[in-house]
């Protein structure tokens, strides 16, 4: 191995609340946005097992990635954050999701709701924000 390679491993994330590092799958249609997320969740002591740019990519990736939560964007071309909650819930029943989007109001609330989705936060809440949710959601699981 070279002096300039380095071997790393998730990190735990600091929290009183979570005794194990939380597995993430991010999926949004916006490449940048979803390598920011992919970025930072790593760098903040998230494993980010999946990051896909698509509602039928998620379905096909959940699970194998076998994510603790997934972050969905909810306009996406084709299948929108809804109906890829739904098909995620299809496949994994007691799958931990949050609508991570820039459009968020009462109605869409409910209706991600009843899609199956733990919460919805805005983007414009930042990284801080979901992350703390993240960390809330997850605590009951471990």
């Amino acid at each position: 191995m070279g002096a300039n390679h380095r071997v790393t491993r998730p990190k735990r994330v600091a929290s009183s609340v979570v005794s194990r590092t939380i597995r993430v799958m991010v999926v949004d249609d916006t490449d940048h946005v979803r390598r920011m997320l992919t970025s930072m969740l790593s760098l903040d002591g998230y494993e980010v097992v999946g990051d896909v740019a698509s509602g039928p990519a998620a379905l096909e990736a959940v699970v194998d990635a076998d994510p603790d939560i997934v972050v969905i964007d909810y306009k996406m071309p084709g299948m929108d954050g809804l109906d890829t909650a739904r098909g995620i819930r299809q496949r994994r029943p007691d799958q931990v999701m949050i609508l991570y989007t820039a459009y968020i109001d009462a109605p869409l609330e409910r209706a991600a709701a009843e899609a199956g989705i733990s919460l919805c936060i805005g983007k414009v809440d930042g990284l801080s924000s979901l992350e703390r949710e993240i960390n809330r959601l997850c605590a009951s699981l471990f």
